[in-house]
């Protein structure tokens, strides 16, 4: 089973809360696609009005990097704040909406790491990704190159979040 990551800044827990019911996340059309009601022997109903979900939000695919442990783990590498802090902080894993058992998540990041990643230059980025990328959770199989290139797009929107105070989240969907 693999799960989908989309990075985005929002202004509040509220507003990212409203992604988990935007189709396709935080960057996903700016309307929800009318569900298609079946009546008695196949007919269709009319269908609901779409209902407006505003704009789009500024978001990063983040590929298969959880929010959690792989960036509790950049954030360790990138702060260095022990792991254990990390993972204590109150924002990290903070589940801010959640639907369908689980199957859809929107995740609080926290602000220390939404700091370092706006503060990093690029070289500070591709030299956290080498032992970033040896680290278990990617099972052997990360390029440090390719994770130096989303930590870069990663490091673009927690400066756009910032210069927005705005916070960073991530819609999972698994």
């Amino acid at each position: 089973m693999s799960a989908l990551y989309d990075y985005f800044s929002a202004a509040s827990d509220e507003a990212a809360a409203g992604v988990i019911d935007r189709a396709g996340g935080p960057g996903g059309p700016a309307v929800a696609p009318a569900p298609v009601k079946r009546g008695w022997f196949g007919r269709t109903s009319s269908p609901p009005p779409v209902q407006d979900m505003g704009p789009a939000f500024d978001t990063v695919s983040g590929g298969g990097i959880d929010p959690v442990v792989m960036m509790g783990t950049l954030e360790e590498l990138l702060t260095g704040r022990p792991y254990d802090e990390v993972t204590n902080d109150p924002r990290s894993g903070h589940i801010v909406a959640i639907r369908d058992e689980g199957q859809l998540l929107v995740v609080a990041l926290t602000d220390a790491l939404s700091r370092a990643l706006a503060a990093a230059s690029p070289q500070r980025l591709a030299d956290v990704a080498v032992p970033w990328a040896a680290t278990e959770e990617f099972w052997g199989q990360a390029d440090p190159h390719d994770l130096a290139m989303v930590l870069n797009e990663l490091s673009g929107l927690a400066g756009r979040a910032q210069a927005k105070g705005e916070r960073l989240y991530c819609w999972v969907c698994v």
